[in-house]
C-alpha cells in the first residue's frame, strides 16, 4: 500500500512494475499439447496438464488448501470448480482411474468439513456461494464400497443437503430465506443465492461498471443476482434476465430453477437409498419423503402446461416461465419427470436439437449460456435423461452430433474448447471472456458420449 501511495502515475509499464514488485504472479500452466492421433489419445495426454496440487498454500493467497491432486478446467480457470468436476470425472471413470475419483471425493469432503458446503471453486472469494449440487453424482462414481467409505459419503451428502436447506425451519408460506423458498401452498423448493451482495472479486471492474448510475440498494440487489447466477453455473443466460437480453435486468434470486430442484431431488433420493443400505431406516424414510414432496411440488409448479415442458418458476409472477431451455433435461436425468409429463417434455426439447447437439436456449442474447452455444454438461444431462426414459435414438442423435463437432474442431485446430457454436459448427463465443481451451468437462463428456457405442469420430 505504501508503494501504491508513492506512485504518481500508472502508465502500463509502471503498473506492470508495481504488480511485479508487490505480488507473486501465478505460475503459468500450458494446456496445449501437441495434436495428432485420435481425439481420445489427445484427451489422455491433456489430463496431466490439467492436474494441480494445493496441499500447501500461502497464507496471504486466495487459494484454498486441498489434500489431494485435482483437475482444473483449463485456460483462465486455475482452481477446482465444483460442478465442472463431475463431468470431467466421467472420462476418468471410463478409464478406470478410481484413484482420481477418490482424490476428488476427498477434496470435496475436506471443503464440506471446513466450510459446510462446497464452494463454487477453491478460492476464498468463492466461499459465499456454491455451485449446482452434484456431489452425490461424484460419490456415485466411486467403486469403493467399504462400510466406512459409504458412511463417509452419506454423511457428506447430508451435510451438503443441510447447506441448501438452511433457513427452512419456521419458513411460512410465501417466505424466503437464502436458498430456500416456500410457496403459498406450502411447497418447499430452492433457488440460487449468494451470501454476499458486492461486486465479484474475480470480475470487479465488470460488476462496478454494470452498476453505474444505480443507487446503493439497487446496486447490491444487482450484485447479489449476478453472484447467484454464478452459483447456478449458467453465468450468464436469458433465464435470469428480466428482459431476456440485458444483464443489468438480472433477477436470478426471483427464479426457482428446474435444474437445481431436480438435482436436490436426486440428492435426497441418493441419501434415502444409501441410508437404507447402511441400516439407517429413519434417515432413509425422512429423505424419501422429502424427495417425494419435492417431486410433487416440481410437477405442480415447474411445469409449463401451455408449452408442455419443465421450466423455471417465477416467484413474482407465481407461474412457470415461458422459455424452454436445456435445463428441461434435468428432470429426466434425475428421474423426477412424471409419466404424464415426460413425453411432452421430450417433444418440446426437440426444438433445441441441432445437427451438432442440444442448444442451451433458443434466445441469442450475446450471453454464453444462450443460443447459439452448446455445452458439454448439458449434452450429457440430456442424453442420459433421454435414455432413462427410453428415448435412445434421440439420445444417440445428440451424442453423435456433439462428438462429431468436437472431433472436427480438434482436427481443424488441435484444440478442445469449453463451449461450441452449434449453428456455425465452431468454438463458442459470447459472455465476459473469450472461449477457453482445455477443457475439462468437454474432455470427460466427449469420451463418455463416444462410449455409447455409436459413431465414434476421432478426426475429420
Amino acid at each position: 500500500m505504501a508503494d501504491w501511495a508513492a506512485t504518481d502515475q500508472f502508465a502500463r509499464a509502471a503498473l506492470e512494475d508495481f504488480v511485479a514488485s508487490n505480488f507473486e504472479l501465478p505460475q503459468a500452466h500450458g494446456e496445449k499439447v501437441e495434436s495428432g492421433g485420435s481425439l481420445a489419445d489427445h484427451i489422455e495426454r491433456l489430463w496431466p496438464r490439467l492436474t494441480r496440487r494445493a496441499d500447501t498454500v500461502p497464507s496471504h493467497g486466495s487459494a484454498l488448501q486441498l489434500p489431494r491432486p485435482f483437475i482444473v478446467p483449463g485456460g483462465r480457470f486455475r482452481e477446482l470448480y465444483y460442478w465442472d468436476t463431475y463431468f470431467t470425472l466421467l472420462g476418468h471413470s471410463l478409464s478406470g482411474r478410481q484413484d482420481v475419483i477418490e482424490d476428488h471425493i476427498a477434496n470435496f469432503g475436506s471443503l464440506l468439513d471446513r466450510f459446510g458446503h462446497i464452494p463454487n471453486a477453491s478460492r476464498s472469494y468463492y466461499l459465499s456461494r456454491s455451485h449446482p449440487p452434484v456431489f452425490f453424482l461424484v460419490a456415485g462414481l466411486s467403486q469403493t464400497k467399504t462400510p466406512e467409505a459409504r458412511q463417509r459419503r452419506l454423511a457428506l451428502m447430508c451435510k451438503e443437503h443441510a447447506f441448501w436447506m438452511d433457513g427452512e425451519r419456521d419458513l411460512a408460506p410465501g417466505g424466503e430465506s437464502r436458498r430456500v423458498v416456500r410457496l403459498a401452498d406450502g411447497s418447499l423448493l430452492n433457488r440460487y443465492w449468494d451470501d454476499s451482495a458486492v461486486p465479484r472479486d474475480e470480475s470487479w471492474i465488470e460488476d462496478v461498471e454494470l452498476a453505474q448510475g444505480m443507487n446503493a440498494e439497487s446496486a447490491s440487489v444487482l450484485w447479489r443476482n449476478i453472484r447467484a447466477a454464478a452459483e447456478s453455473g449458467w453465468d450468464f443466460s436469458s433465464r435470469w434476465l428480466g428482459d431476456g437480453r440485458t444483464l443489468s435486468t438480472i433477477r436470478t434470486t426471483r427464479i426457482v430453477p428446474i435444474d437445481l430442484n431436480s438435482l436436490l431431488f436426486g440428492l435426497e433420493q441418493a441419501i434415502a437409498t444409501e441410508a437404507a443400505a447402511l441400516g439407517q431406516p429413519a434417515v432413509s424414510q425422512r429423505f424419501a419423503e422429502r424427495a417425494e414432496a419435492r417431486a410433487l411440488s416440481v410437477n405442480r409448479h415447474l411445469w409449463n402446461a401451455t408449452g408442455g415442458f419443465y421450466a423455471d418458476y417465477d416467484l413474482d409472477l407465481g407461474a412457470a416461465c415461458p422459455q424452454i431451455t436445456a435445463a428441461a433435461g434435468f428432470p429426466l436425468f434425475c428421474g423426477l419427470a412424471s409419466s404424464v409429463h415426460a413425453g411432452p417434455n421430450v417433444d418440446a426439447m426437440r426444438s433445441l436439437i441441432r445437427p451438432h447437439g442440444l442448444l442451451t436456449t433458443l434466445i441469442e442474447s450475446g450471453q454464453q449460456w444462450d443460443a447459439p452455444n452448446g455445452w458439454a454438461p448439458l449434452q450429457w444431462i440430456a442424453c442420459e435423461g433421454l435414455r432413462r426414459y427410453g428415448e435412445h435414438d434421440l439420445a444417440k442423435a445428440i451424442a453423435r452430433g456433439w462428438t462429431r463437432l468436437v472431433a472436427h474442431q480438434y482436427a481443424a485446430t488441435g484444440q478442445i474448447f469449453e463451449k461450441y457454436d452449434l449453428m456455425a459448427g465452431r468454438a463458442g463465443s459470447g459472455g465476459e471472456y473469450a472461449v477457453e481451451i482445455g477443457f475439462g468437462w468437454t474432455n470427460g463428456v466427449t469420451l463418455a458420449l463416444q462410449a455409447y457405442d455409436i459413431a465414434r469420430p476421432q478426426t475429420a
